[in-house]
């Protein structure tokens, strides 16, 4: 069984910064990608950012120059840096991976539970 933990959202004011973090567990061979997606109430769940293993990234425009996604092989752990903050990057912070547990298993994507970052004015 895997799990994706994220950690690190809150409130912080216009202008601020957070660090989340996302920890896999469990059966893991290998994590083919990693990423963010964002989500707001009555929305669908947005793409925020991702990294393949081979250090592909990939930015939704919105958060350019603002937001750096990396990652950890050896902790199995994901970052998403946010900079710069604004009341519109305000929702719930989903952490997805592409993961294989097993050699010989196909690969399966993982999702968190989520974690709320505000940013107030």
């Amino acid at each position: 069984q895997v799990q994706l933990v994220e950690s690190g959202g809150g409130l912080v004011q216009a202008g601020g910064s957070l660090r989340l973090s996302c920890a896999a567990s469990g059966r893991i061979f290998s994590i083919a990608s990693m990423g963010w997606y964002c989500q707001t109430p009555g929305k669908q769940r947005e793409l925020v950012a991702t990294i393949t293993s081979g250090g592909n990234i990939n930015y939704a425009d919105s958060v350019k120059g603002r937001f750096t996604i990396s990652r950890d092989n050896a902790k199995n752990t994901g970052y998403l840096q946010m900079n710069s903050l604004k009341p519109d990057d305000t929702a719930v912070y989903y952490c997805t991976a592409v993961i294989r547990s097993m050699w010989y298993q196909r690969e399966n994507e993982y999702w968190g539970q989520g974690t709320q970052v505000t940013v107030s004015s």
